[in-house]
């Protein structure tokens, strides 16, 4: 079941001689459940992409369907609700909040929606993520891989559609990166949640499903 599917899309900065043309046509869709790389040079247009599927940005052109809904169709307000609820984003800096612990980062998307937190669903969450004796814990009281599984258990909190992490591991070093990976495979196979990981490291590309390549803002091969 199709559950990405990008069409054409295109992204421009300024104009004239300042134009810079991000992502050039970009096409290519992704199924349900599963884990695909995009990776590129930096400058390659992956972190434009990244944020255009994300609703992050809007394009100059071209289409973002998610589940069968062009999410640019949306106005602001509503794509930010949809944003909130259908993808998850995993940042290579984790974007935890410092006053928060670990579990009110985790479920802090859930109380910004007024969602009620399943303590349930939280313990299951905090042993698939290994964080159970650190859920009292603040950022700064954490290691560097603590703080990504952190975000990670951020992402996942809403069971979205489609997780989203920028360069997860460009931030730790190769031990912690090794272990993210495995998370994230764990994660992709376990809870059956489709995820697209950029990366400019193809040894950690090489844990994906499908590995899609970009160039100069267009797709070089893997679509």
């Amino acid at each position: 079941m199709e559950i990405l599917k990008v069409e054409n899309l295109t992204k421009v900065y300024g104009k004239d001689t300042t134009k810079v043309v991000a992502l050039d046509h970009v096409s290519f869709t992704v199924e349900k459940g599963e884990f695909v790389a995009i990776v590129g040079a930096s400058g390659s247009g992956k972190s434009t992409l990244l944020h255009l599927i994300g609703g992050v940005d809007r394009p100059t052109s071209g289409k973002v369907f998610i589940d069968g809904q062009d999410i640019f169709n949306f106005d602001d307000d509503k794509l930010a609700i949809f944003r909130r609820r259908q993808v998850g984003l995993i940042y290579q800096f984790y974007n935890l909040i410092p006053i928060l612990n670990v579990e009110e980062n985790i479920t802090l998307p859930l109380a910004l929606d007024n969602r009620k937190i399943d303590k349930e669903e939280l313990e299951e969450m905090l042993k698939h993520l290994g964080l159970q004796n650190r859920r009292n814990h603040l950022p700064n009281e954490l290691s560097g891989g603590q703080q990504q599984r952190t975000s990670i258990g951020r992402a996942l909190i809403t069971r979205p559609t489609i997780i989203l992490a920028d360069e997860p591991t460009g931030n730790l070093d190769s031990k912690a990166s090794e272990e993210i990976v495995a998370l994230l495979k764990k994660t992709n196979k376990e809870l059956k949640q489709t995820i697209i990981m950029i990366t400019h490291n193809l040894d950690i590309a090489a844990s994906a499903d499908r590995i899609i390549k970009l160039e100069d803002g267009k797709i070089t091969s893997g679509d």
